[in-house]
């Protein structure tokens, strides 16, 4: 079965990610590399959170499109990208969110396959 880990960076995070970069960025990809080994990561990508901000579009009762700058929901935590893991199930998604090694707040959908 498919996850999707989907990555929210949170004010914790942001500030371990300058506090110290290249621990973050080690602990980061060692667990990448250890679920990839496992045959378990199937996909995934981060986003651009640092130099450029998200600009949220939503479609008007009339159709129009209204364009605001920022993320589709305000606080603390922002979408900082996502992982498809290839699991066995829900329970195993579970587990590889437990180990991801940085304060991230995660969260974890099946990914809707077609027939």
């Amino acid at each position: 079965m498919k996850y999707a880990l989907v990555i929210f960076e949170t004010d914790a995070s942001r500030a371990l990610i300058q506090a110290d970069r290249a621990a973050y960025r080690k602990a980061y990809e060692t667990w990448i590399g250890e679920v990839a080994a496992a045959g378990k990561l199937a996909g995934g990508d981060a986003l651009e959170t640092e130099h450029q901000g998200p600009v949220t579009v939503r479609k008007t009762a009339d159709g129009s499109a209204a364009v605001t700058e920022g993320p589709v929901h305000s606080g603390e935590e922002t979408l900082g990208g996502w992982f498809v893991l290839e699991v066995a199930d829900h329970a195993e998604a579970i587990e590889l969110a437990r180990s991801f090694p940085t304060p991230e707040a995660l969260e974890i959908r099946p990914v809707l396959e077609s027939a």
